[in-house]
């Protein structure tokens, strides 16, 4: 894996379903209709495919050591507000691990409510109070991810975007150096780079 700055030895981890490339694929060249999916038919196309970039984000980025209470701790992917996942984020990382560290998915109301978490999704449900929310998590290392609009320019660090039905993604790069996470250069490619708004 091509890393922004080199890191020892190789990553490991244990994929199932999808290529990391398969999903860009899908997401950038397919559009919504290809990523329908036969379980939890009540969950929107886009919301079971974003539940799969969140697993994949995960493999392409390196924590501080910090970040993780052990080897073997579980790599926590947070919902804060409504969750539109349903069980479909459940199930993609159901058995899954990335670099040794077993896949969780849990669940906040409040900012306040985050501890241990590495990746965190903020429902636009929790919009209104995004400067809120990346006030209280600065000098943290958790990737936070949304789909708001203009989340990436507020100061999230992934902003999901819909564009011609199909789904991409826009990266604050600063902001994610801030929280000391690496992104592979693999991540960066397809994406747009954007710097937040003063």
């Amino acid at each position: 894996m091509e890393l922004l700055s080199r890191r020892p030895g190789p990553r490991p981890a244990r994929r199932r379903g999808w290529p990391f490339r398969g999903a860009w694929i899908l997401a950038l060249g397919l559009g919504f209709a290809a990523s329908r999916a036969p379980a939890q038919p009540v969950v929107a196309p886009e919301y079971q495919l974003k539940a799969v970039f969140l697993y994949h984000f995960a493999q392409f980025i390196q924590w501080p050591p910090t970040a993780f209470a052990d080897a073997q701790a579980p790599l926590i992917i947070g919902v804060l507000g409504k969750d539109p996942f349903g069980a479909a984020l459940d199930q993609t990382v159901s058995g899954e691990t990335v670099d040794r560290h077993p896949v969780r998915v849990q669940r906040f109301d409040r900012v306040e409510e985050v501890e241990a978490c590495h990746i965190l999704f903020i429902s636009r449900t929790s919009a209104a109070e995004l400067d809120h929310i990346l006030r209280t998590l600065r000098g943290r290392s958790i990737l936070t991810v949304g789909d708001a609009d203009g989340f990436a320019r507020a100061g999230g660090m992934i902003g999901f975007v819909t564009e011609d039905n199909r789904i991409r993604f826009r990266i604050n790069l600063r902001a994610a150096r801030a929280a000391h996470l690496i992104l592979s250069s693999n991540l960066l490619r397809p994406a747009e780079i954007v710097a937040a708004e003063d």
